[in-house]
């Protein structure tokens, strides 16, 4: 809910804009940089509670993909990969996985 009241106050900005100089434009601008700003983190909490709890149907799928993992298709490997992981993070030094699970 809160999600939808900050993508509304900025859809409520950006509609005002309309012959604003150049002080309120400024002024907006501020205003719509610390609502994204809000918007991004709502975003990733969202996402976050999405995909720390897995159904027992997910993971029950998932365990049919990792057991056949050789003959399943690129596209599903992608899938169950985007499903178990969160970020990686890699340099020419190291590789950091940060786990959904």
């Amino acid at each position: 809910m809160e999600l939808a009241q900050v993508d509304a106050e900025i859809e409520k900005l950006l509609d005002s804009l309309t012959g604003a100089n150049k002080i309120l434009l400024s002024y907006a601008n501020g205003k719509i940089e610390e609502l994204d700003t809000k918007r991004q983190s709502l975003t990733k909490a969202i996402a976050d509670m999405k995909t720390s709890t897995l159904s027992p149907e997910h993971i029950k799928s998932i365990s049919g993909y990792l057991k056949n993992w050789d003959n399943v298709s690129f596209e599903d490997r992608r899938l169950v990969v985007d499903s178990l992981i969160l970020k990686i993070n890699a340099t020419s030094e190291s590789v950091q996985i940060e786990w959904k699970v």
